[in-house]
C-alpha cells in the first residue's frame, strides 16, 4: 500500500461488495486475520484481500493507508478480544493472572497473526484501554507508581513472549511439529544416567511437562515475586 489516507468522514463505501457486504474497518480486519490464518504472512496483502472482500483493492486505502497499519489494527483486534469478558474484581493476582491468561490464549488461538503482531505497539483502542486497566489494577492494590510501572512491563513483556514463542510452534506445520515433540523421547529419552544423570532422573516428568506451555508456571512465578515487593508484605516483620 501507499500513504494516501481518506477523511475519516469519507470512509464509508456505500455500495456493497460483490460478497453483498458493506465494507468496514471491523471487516476489513477481520477477513486479514482470517486470511492471515489461512496463508500465513503473504495472505496480508491488498490484492489479496480485495479478492476475498469483493472490492477493489484501492478501497481499502479509505481505511488503512498502509499494511503496517492493517498490521497494527489486526494486533490491537487480537488484545480486545483478550478482554472480552474480563472484568476486574480487586484481587489484583486473580485479575492479572486471568488476563494473562487471556492474551495468551488468544495469541494460541491465532499463532500464524501473533508471530507477526505480538511484538508490536499499536498504539489503538484496545491497547490503550488493557494498559490503563492492568496500572489500575496495581495501583488500586496499593503499588507504588513506579514499582505499579516495573510489574506491569515485566507482565505484558513476559506475556507477549510466551505468546510469540508458542505461537511460532503452533505455526509449525503438522509434520514438523510432531517431529519436535518425538525428539525428547528420542533424544532426551535415551541419555545414560551416567553422562546425564539430571535428565535421566527427572525425564518422565521433563517429557509431559515439555508438552505444555510453561507460561501459565512462570506467570505465578511473575505474580508471587510481585506480591514480595507489595509495601504491606515488606512491612511485616521477619518470622510474623
Amino acid at each position: 500500500m501507499v500513504e494516501r489516507v481518506v477523511p475519516e468522514g469519507g470512509r464509508q463505501r456505500r455500495r456493497p461488495t460483490k460478497q453483498g457486504a458493506v465494507l468496514s474497518e471491523r471487516l476489513i480486519v477481520e477477513t486479514a486475520l482470517r486470511l492471515v490464518e489461512q496463508h500465513g504472512a503473504a495472505a496480508l496483502s491488498v490484492r489479496r484481500l480485495g479478492a476475498a472482500l469483493g472490492a477493489d483493492p484501492t478501497a481499502l486505502y479509505r481505511y488503512f493507508r498502509n499494511t503496517d497499519a492493517l498490521l497494527l489494527a489486526l494486533a490491537d483486534e487480537l488484545i480486545g478480544r483478550a478482554q472480552e469478558g474480563w472484568t476486574v474484581t480487586g484481587d489484583w493476582r486473580a485479575d492479572l493472572r486471568a488476563i494473562g491468561l487471556r492474551l495468551h490464549s488468544r495469541y494460541q488461538a491465532h499463532p500464524q497473526a501473533a508471530l507477526l503482531a505480538a511484538h508490536r505497539t499499536t498504539g489503538r483502542t484496545h491497547e490503550t484501554r488493557v494498559v490503563e486497566r492492568i496500572l489500575g489494577v496495581l495501583r488500586t492494590a496499593g503499588f507504588p507508581d513506579d514499582l505499579a510501572v516495573r510489574i506491569y512491563h515485566a507482565f505484558v513483556d513476559q506475556a507477549l513472549a510466551f505468546a510469540a514463542q508458542d505461537a511460532a510452534a503452533l505455526a509449525l506445520p503438522p509434520a514438523a511439529r510432531e517431529k519436535e515433540g518425538e525428539v525428547w523421547h528420542a533424544v532426551y529419552g535415551r541419555l545414560p544416567p551416567g553422562t546425564h544423570p539430571h535428565i535421566a532422573a527427572t525425564f518422565p516428568l521433563l517429557a509431559a511437562d515439555m508438552r505444555d506451555s510453561g507460561y501459565p508456571f512462570a506467570l505465578e512465578l511473575l505474580l508471587a515475586a510481585a506480591a514480595t515487593l507489595h509495601p504491606r508484605a515488606q512491612a511485616v516483620p521477619v518470622g510474623e
